[in-house]
């Protein structure tokens, strides 16, 4: 079954450049668009989507809100925030808010391809370095790091897991980890689905984004 993507985008030409690139594959096809975060939400009322393409800066309602409401429901798409900056603070809201990734809009379209069907798959969306890279941008908005982390959950962890999550929040993949921990990759990505259900978290942004707000990664990607 093809991948059932939705571009929500309030720029028709940008929209109309995406469709093209998806719509030459064989494995994905546009079912729907939207011009704002507003009209997005209105369509999947209606609509089955696997994948929302969601730009920040829309009118009426924005990308970051929009990704939120959408999230917040039960058997929601994935959703893969595009931003016109690099380190566009925009990103890192929608992170938080419950997306999958980001990715820049100028892309490569092998880029783009490669980053929706991981996302469908549930696996990364982008690499760990760059979700590093923009954590470290906005750390003054985290807490210094100091101290106990505050998210109770993290207490049900076993020590393996703890430290497999503490890789994953420096920027480290699988097999990165695999490698650091003298593990399998197979080992390592049934740590990372544990880790996911006892957190309560969507994928491995969100390990990133609950490592740093909690103190147990500080800016610069290092363990405390």
């Amino acid at each position: 079954m093809a991948i059932r993507v939705m571009l929500v985008d309030d720029q028709v030409l940008l929209r109309t450049g995406f469709r093209m690139v998806l719509a030459a594959q064989p494995d994905m096809e546009v079912v729907a668009e939207a011009g704002d975060g507003a009209e997005a939400i209105e369509t999947l009322r209606s609509t089955a989507v696997d994948v929302v393409l969601m730009d920040v800066r829309m009118p009426r309602l924005d990308g970051v809100e929009a990704t939120r409401r959408i999230c917040a429901q039960p058997n929601a798409p994935k959703v893969l925030i595009l931003t016109t900056f690099d380190l566009d603070e925009y990103a890192f809201s929608g992170l938080k808010a419950g997306a999958s990734g980001f990715m820049l809009k100028d892309v490569p379209p092998a880029e783009l391809l490669a980053a929706i069907r991981s996302v469908h798959s549930g696996d990364a969306v982008v690499a760990p370095s760059t979700t590093r890279r923009l954590l470290d941008r906005f750390s003054p908005m985290l807490p210094s790091g100091t101290g106990e982390p505050q998210h109770k959950d993290i207490a049900k962890l076993t020590e393996r897991e703890r430290e497999v999550m503490l890789l994953v929040a420096q920027g480290l993949s699988n097999g990165e980890i695999a490698a650091r921990l003298v593990l399998s990759e197979a080992t390592v990505k049934t740590h990372v689905g544990r880790i996911l259900t006892k957190l309560s978290l969507r994928d491995r942004v969100q390990v990133v984004v609950l490592a740093y707000e909690t103190g147990l990664v500080r800016a610069g990607g290092g363990a405390v």
